[in-house]
């Protein structure tokens, strides 16, 4: 086999993808394995690859690809999101491109424009997911507005209708006046904003010097107060109580109302109430019964009902009203102020609250149960801080807004009957002309007396069954497939959609299914630059995943978002990790052509290298251990660094450079094998990381059967490991370190065999490593004894190392050296001891990190013994 000098991943990436496509490796059907079932947090059909999508799907792949080789049968549902509000603004933008209004169209006609995009631009963001390497069931791919999708939400609005937790009101929400549609209160972010408070004085009516004066940062709404409220006790205005004041530029009079709400010392004191537009004023106003005067269109224009400025923009009013005030001396003052503006999570455009006629699902009852099993511990939140978030949300939760004024979505199954107030509910028309019949006691009403509510159902309302629905388990809720993959194992996910989806999956999923969703929530950071700012188009700052996937590898791309990517906290992305991953690559590939490249004399005998063979079995065998932990406590950038250290160190650093023939020479057969099987272990280990180079790489070590995949091969299973000899051999490498150390500080050749004499108690641990320390250290001579006269000393615990040097040794120098290594030395010493006089640590931390400490006291303790011997010796 030629095998390249450099490792190119794009000449591997493409074949091995089709490769395990052609053979159907990621394809799962119910069997008598265990499942391993993982749901794709369906991205937005909008949408293209960020490096947040990056991160997830990578920690989604691995966890897939590990359980599939466990021999789980691994299924990983891909899907994308109809994203209501962001899909219906793209395609509003393409129609005006072309010189088409949204308003000049019918529903239908604008939703053939909309399958239209969506067919031609919706599965981009799967494909580029292909690219990165992600093992998804692509023959189960789903998209939430596709038939038996919508099927399954408009019956569980029907059920929900039926069961009384979903009503239509009037009632107080967020409003966006870009997407012309109302919002949860989950899909609104807040951010702080520098603003203006306006003082603005309102004449008493009757009075021509009488004034009270209110403070707002919206001067465009005191067109739609309806009442100034203050503190019945304040006795600034008790003198107004009963009164009316008279609103500025139009003089239209409202009620001077008291209310112990009022906070006396915020501002003037005095309150204005617009119950339309704030809803805080809103609830005043019900308790007041106070008239609701809404002066925004949807668009965020003020209506007639404003009396001025009919017609123009909401801050384009603002900044007039503001000059207008002043000019008639209205405006007191202004002040600099910093206010809370909340945002469309969707457009970004600022939020308006608005009295609006919507349908809801009350939350009160159908969240006990998904609280309960979060704070017990049944579904698991990694990491676990996030459980306090869950629980404040929860145990506060408002009733959810489900209907939004779009065409984009699953039409809500609500029927208004022609000529009454009345309307159904059905998942049909034909059901619902049948309950309307049977309602009005009318039998002669058709299709054409009903008219079906024209809004929609907020996306999240679809998506919140994503585990059941991906199976068709509302509809069919006994089929094989929701029997068998149905709950879920693990999700992962972003801590900002806790609520808008995570927490509803489990209200749906014990609502629905009667048990959990799935098992476990790992909850991803926020990727960031360097400056710690969120990667953003607008800013600038957010590489291109497929670029880097081009310059780096996607292996070397994965790996590098996986270096520091702890579960919820933010990995500030530096393009050096990727550069970092494609290194690891080419160091494993280098490790792989050095293997190949060795002749290999099966009669030789290979009793030279038994040491280095079942130090490295045993190493690995702790390193899968650890890597096992990593996986169950969901700490998967440690389990990246665990078996990159295996890889990088263990293996290439040392096993190899342990085993490895002198120039020219063949390797025994033994050592060979035995090597092959190391290389395809540690191949194992890394798949789940770095899928394309691995698979490369465990082709090529063997002869291989087409059809055959490192993807669908064996996990190592976890093997007990020898403690003592891993201590040992890291005695050893400290020896060859001290020796190279030495070499590199004196300016000595490597190629310089040198004589080292060790002064020990333990000396059958230097005998069983004496060939490894000979070789890699380059000694001429291994003996035991105490330091002669003339040779530089080194100190290794308890140890005392000497190597005798040509010529003498700068004595002043050489006590300095020892002088700095004590004082070091017994520093640290001061450390662990402060460490374990400590009880809080000793009773807390698990016992074997306190042994650990106590083992470091004790090498510090025979390191200082050491240390003041080889000084005394030097003085003498």
């Amino acid at each position: 086999m030629s095998i390249s000098a450099k490792y190119n991943p794009a000449d591997v990436e493409d074949k091995w993808y089709a490769y395990w496509l052609k053979h159907n490796f990621f394809h799962s059907e119910p069997d008598e394995r265990e499942p391993y079932t993982i749901v794709i947090p369906p991205p937005n059909v909008t949408g293209v690859l960020h490096m947040g999508h990056m991160l997830n799907n990578t920690i989604q792949d691995v966890l897939t690809r590990k359980a599939r080789m466990e021999g789980k049968n691994a299924c990983w549902v891909p899907g994308t999101d109809h994203a209501s509000i962001a899909t219906e603004a793209r395609v509003v933008a393409m129609l005006k491109e072309k010189g088409i209004e949204k308003s000049s169209l019918s529903r239908e006609q604008f939703l053939d424009y909309a399958m239209d995009w969506k067919d031609k631009y919706g599965g981009i963001i799967l494909e580029q997911l292909k690219k990165l390497g992600a093992s998804c069931d692509w023959a189960r791919t789903r998209f939430t507005m596709e038939p038996e999708m919508s099927a399954q939400v408009i019956k569980v609005f029907v059920d929900l209708y039926q069961k009384g937790y979903i009503y239509r009101g009037i009632r107080m929400v967020n409003w966006d006046p870009q997407g012309k549609t109302a919002l949860s209160d989950d899909e609104v972010i807040y951010k702080e904003t520098p603003a203006k408070l306006y003082h603005i004085r309102y004449q008493i009516e009757g009075t021509t010097d009488e004034w009270i004066t209110i403070a707002t940062v919206r001067p465009e709404t005191i067109l739609g107060d309806t009442a100034i409220c203050v503190h019945p006790d304040d006795a600034r205005y008790q003198h107004l109580h009963g009164r009316r004041a008279l609103i500025p530029l139009i003089n239209r009079p409202i009620p001077i109302i008291t209310d112990g709400y009022v906070e006396r010392e915020f501002g003037t004191g005095a309150l204005k109430v617009t119950p339309a537009h704030d809803p805080n004023d809103y609830e005043l106003g019900l308790k007041h019964n106070l008239e609701v005067l809404d002066i925004l269109n949807d668009d965020g224009t003020l209506n007639e009902k404003a009396e001025i400025y009919v017609g123009q923009d909401r801050f384009v009013v603002r900044k007039k009203i503001a000059k207008e005030l002043e000019e008639k001396e209205y405006l007191v003052k202004t002040e600099d102020y910093k206010s809370n503006v909340g945002h469309s999570e969707r457009t970004n455009a600022v939020i308006e609250p608005k009295i609006s006629l919507q349908w809801f699902l009350k939350m009160d009852t159908v969240t006990i149960p998904a609280l309960e099993n979060v704070l017990n511990d049944t579904v698991q939140l990694h990491p676990p801080k996030f459980k306090n978030m869950y629980r404040s949300w929860m145990e506060n939760v408002r009733d959810w807004c489900i209907s939004r004024q779009l065409w984009w979505g699953q039409q809500i199954p609500a029927y208004y009957i022609s000529g009454s107030r009345e309307f159904v509910v059905a998942e049909t028309a034909e059901e619902a002309l049948q309950l309307a019949r049977q309602k009005t006691g009318n039998n002669q009403l058709q299709l054409a007396d009903l008219q079906q509510d024209p809004d929609v159902l907020d996306t999240w309302f679809s998506s919140w069954l994503w585990p059941i629905s991906v199976f068709n388990g509302i509809l069919e809720p006994d089929n094989k497939d929701v029997n068998y993959y149905y709950p879920t194992n693990d999700l992962v996910t972003a801590p900002e959609i806790l609520f808008f989806w995570v927490a509803r999956m489990i209200i749906a999923g014990y609502e629905y299914r009667g048990e959990r969703p799935f098992k476990n929530v790992y909850l991803t950071g926020i990727v960031r630059d360097k400056q710690g700012r969120k990667m953003s188009k607008s800013l600038g700052n957010s590489p291109d995943p497929l670029e880097l996937m081009v310059k780096y590898g996607a292996d070397g791309v994965r790996t590098g978002m996986l270096f520091s990517s702890p579960a919820g906290n933010d990995l500030l992305y530096d393009e050096k990790l990727s550069e970092q991953g494609r290194n690891f690559n080419n160091k494993i590939w280098n490790a792989f052509r050095l293997i190949k490249g060795w002749e290999v004399d099966s009669s030789k005998r290979g009793e030279a290298n038994a040491v280095a063979i079942a130090w490295f079995r045993n190493r690995f065998a702790q390193a899968l251990q650890e890597l096992e932990e990593n996986f169950a406590g969901f700490r998967i950038s440690d389990a990246l660094q665990t078996v990159y250290k295996l890889a990088w160190d263990d293996f290439c650093s040392w096993y190899l450079e342990m085993i490895k023939p002198p120039f020219g020479e063949a390797i025994d057969g033994a050592t060979y094998e035995a090597t092959l099987g190391f290389m395809e272990d540690l191949m194992k280990v890394l798949h789940p990381f770095m899928p394309f180079i691995t698979e490369e790489i465990w082709q090529n070590l063997k002869e291989r059967q087409e059809g055959e995949s490192l993807c669908v091969s064996a996990w190592p299973k976890a093997d007990q490991f020898n403690a003592g000899l891993l201590t040992d051999a890291t005695v050893a490498f400290e020896v060859v370190q001290n020796v190279r150390n030495l070499r590199n500080s004196r300016g000595m050749s490597p190629k310089d065999a040198l004589q080292l004499i060790i002064r020990t108690e333990r000396p059958q641990l230097y005998r069983d490593w004496d060939g490894v320390v000979r070789k890699l250290a380059n000694l001429s001579d291994l003996q035991f004894g105490d330091k002669p006269e003339g040779a530089i000393s080194m100190v290794i615990g308890p140890d005392e190392l000497s190597i005798p040097l040509a010529g003498s040794i700068d004595a002043a120098a050489e006590k300095e050296s020892l002088l700095k290594e004590l004082e070091y030395t017994r520093g640290f010493l001061d450390s662990v001891e402060k460490k374990l006089g400590n009880e809080r640590f000793v009773n807390n931390a698990k016992p074997e990190v306190v042994e650990a400490e106590r083992k470091k006291k004790a090498d510090a303790e025979a390191r200082i013994k050491a240390l003041e011997e080889s000084l005394s010796a030097l003085s003498a």
